[in-house]
């Protein structure tokens, strides 16, 4: 994320190492240092690579084999160009012989399989000794640059697959054969790294993360914290509530929680601090909100297309139906983070501090590319690919009215190779989880996960979503949305439709729950991110983000049990009735979980509102009637104790 603007109420930021915080816990910013010359080259390498992208993206119609190894080729070339093997220290324009040898064979590799992709496609199961060393050493290369981009997390889930398959999962009595099978179905097949992750990744996601790098020059992320400022900042509170409005809005476009919560966050949890909130709370509330920005649509951590390709239904359909579970989670926060402030009689910043709305409303024009993006994809007038180039120009044009954030033709070479740059982390996961879809299938584990689970719940649905809930955080921890996503799609999902939940529903399901994996201890990376900037303790602040969170750990389950709340078989007027009835609810379940409402909640107060909250966000007349009930009542008491207070007062 970019830097933002410098308001008033920024001002009070302490210094602090952003980047050294970035690094720590955020794979994708532990770089290579090239200056002068070599940074002008690499540079010019990655800007080619996104050139390369749209050029292929919008006007070829290669054969697929050939589009996709030619990607991951380039891929594998700009990744140990970028990352080095280890942490830490790195020499300036350097980089040792053995990433040069692994850089030169990894990408002769996947450039093998391009110029012989006709003769491969042909030859069927007849491989040759040399094309299965080959294959080894373009999975071996791809796992290394996933490693140094993403994570050792998501390779051992890959590689304890892989031995599961040449140990125990292929039927093949030998270990050559199982070998060679292998490798023919994980780099020579589509089922493999070329299956369905990298193959949207390499038509959609990749113009998204291009169009995210010229959005982000704009200023458009200084434009959403200080349109946040200026609409919530004088309430109680004010800086949390910033921070959930904000990263709100920069999820629509960012694919990192640890990103946005290290952008915002710099911001926003100095001034929490400021205001009288704890550094746990502090550090929570940002890392909830900046997690949840995976979950708001249109973009959704790049997981939305994928997701349409998975379930077979437009891209539009995906983000109708992620807009009211989005709005209830930040809802959760928002509220949560109202009555922490309204419990410890914190008050807003004053007038003088906040930025002023209209010279920010003569701004709004910098989210006509996000605007014209929305409209296009969802009106179906434009492909995803041309939409996002689209609003690439669009983005271009706006910033022309922006003196401080104009884009020269300099600014757009830099856009295109921080583009390229952020390509190489979502494709690199994609490809593993590729391998990991592959090798499931391969083995026919899925089905063995699936049989074993649907018999363990027997015909209990709740007991299914539970286990399936735990899968997912075990498998989402340290791992990106994209290939946390490929992940669930490929082994949690498949579990509840076999029970009967609707495929977009279970589809919705292990999604939220991989994204949370986020915020769930041990492995909590933005709350741990948060920590750093707050200087609270991280596990506390992980276990204060799950509470805030708690939408993200309530709304799967009832659009499980009933999918009203995706819109699925829904009239107008139940929509209506589900939003309001659904926000109410989340308020009741927030405010219990905070306890306090007008004062501070007894246990049975707490029960009442948790319970009435629970039975709102559930569809259905009876519990909707019962809520209701539960949180009038609740109301009722909190009232009238308080009208006690101020007479005995």
């Amino acid at each position: 994320m970019g830097l933002f603007g410098k308001s008033k109420a920024s001002e009070a930021v302490e210094p602090m190492d952003l980047d050294a915080v970035m690094k720590k816990f955020d794979r994708e910013s532990n770089t290579r240092i090239w200056e002068g010359k070599p940074k002008m080259v690499v540079n010019s390498v990655l800007a080619i690579f996104s050139l390369f992208c749209i050029y292929v993206t919008l006007f070829t119609s290669w054969l697929e084999e050939i589009r996709l190894t030619s990607f991951v080729a380039f891929i594998i070339f700009i990744g140990y160009l970028v990352f080095p093997a280890k942490k830490g220290h790195q020499k300036v324009n350097h980089m040792p012989w053995y990433d040069i040898v692994l850089m030169i064979c990894g990408t002769g590799a996947f450039l093998y399989y391009t110029a012989n992709a006709m003769t491969i496609i042909q030859q069927g199961s007849r491989f040759e000794w040399y094309q299965i060393v080959i294959g080894i050493v373009g999975i071996l290369s791809l796992a290394e640059v996933c490693r140094r981009s993403v994570g050792i997390p998501i390779l051992i889930v890959a590689g304890v697959l892989i031995l599961y398959a040449l140990i125990w999962g292929l039927s093949n009595p030998t270990l050559s054969g199982k070998l060679n099978y292998t490798v023919r179905y994980l780099f020579y097949s589509k089922e493999g790294i070329m299956s369905t992750p990298i193959n949207v990744c390499s038509k959609f996601i990749v113009v998204f993360i291009i169009f995210g790098a010229f959005l982000e020059r704009t200023g458009i992320a200084d434009f959403f914290i200080n349109i946040a400022n200026a609409f919530v900042g004088g309430f109680s509170g004010d800086p949390a509530k910033v921070a959930v409005v904000a990263s709100a809005m920069e999820g629509m476009v960012s694919g990192s929680s640890v990103a946005n919560t290290v952008g915002s966050g710099s911001v926003t949890i100095p001034l929490m601090k400021k205001t009288g909130y704890k550094p746990e709370f502090a550090a929570a509330a940002e890392a909830s909100a900046s997690t949840g920005g995976q979950i708001m649509p249109p973009i959704m951590g790049a997981a939305a297309f994928l997701m349409a390709d998975y379930v077979g239904v437009p891209y539009s359909n995906i983000v109708v139906r992620a807009i009211l579970p989005a709005v209830l989670y930040f809802a959760g926060i928002f509220i949560a983070v109202h009555l922490e402030a309204k419990k410890e009689g914190l008050r807003g910043l004053s007038k003088e501090e906040l930025p002023k709305l209209k010279p920010l409303l003569k701004q709004v024009y910098l989210l006509l590319p996000l605007i014209l993006l929305v409209y296009l994809v969802g009106t179906s007038q434009r492909s995803i690919q041309y939409a996002a180039a689209i609003a690439i120009i669009v983005a271009i044009v706006v910033s022309l009215f922006n003196k401080e954030n104009r884009i020269t033709p300099k600014r757009i070479w830099e856009a295109l190779a921080a583009g390229g740059q952020g390509m190489i982390t979502v494709a690199a996961a994609c490809g593993v989880a590729g391998m990991i879809a592959g090798t499931i299938t391969m083995t026919g584990l899925a089905n063995m996960l699936i049989n074993g689970i649907v018999a363990l719940a027997g015909n209990q649905v709740m007991v299914a979503l539970v286990l399936t809930m735990l899968c997912c955080i075990v498998l989402g921890m340290g791992v990106p949305t994209t290939a946390n996503y490929c992940i669930m799609a490929a082994t949690c999902a498949p579990i509840l439709i076999r029970m009967g939940v609707p495929t977009l529903a279970a589809h919705f399901f292990v999604f939220y729950f991989g994204i949370v994996a986020d915020l769930t201890p041990p492995v909590a990376l933005a709350a741990y991110a948060g920590a750093a900037i707050a200087q609270a303790n991280p596990m506390k602040t992980a276990f204060t983000a799950t509470k805030l969170a708690i939408g993200a750990f309530i709304v799967p389950y009832v659009f499980a049990l009933n999918p009203a709340m995706l819109f699925i078989d829904t009239t107008g007027w139940e929509i209506v009735s589900i939003c309001i009835t659904s926000l109410v609810g989340i308020f009741g379940v927030s405010a219990a979980l905070e306890g306090y409402f007008l004062r501070h909640m007894t246990w049975y107060q707490r029960i009442l509102s948790l319970a009435g909250g629970l039975l709102l966000i559930y569809p259905g007349l009876i519990t909707d009637a019962l809520g209701l009930g539960c949180i009038i009542i609740m109301v009722v008491m909190q009232m009238v104790e308080r009208r006690k207070a101020l007479a005995e007062a």
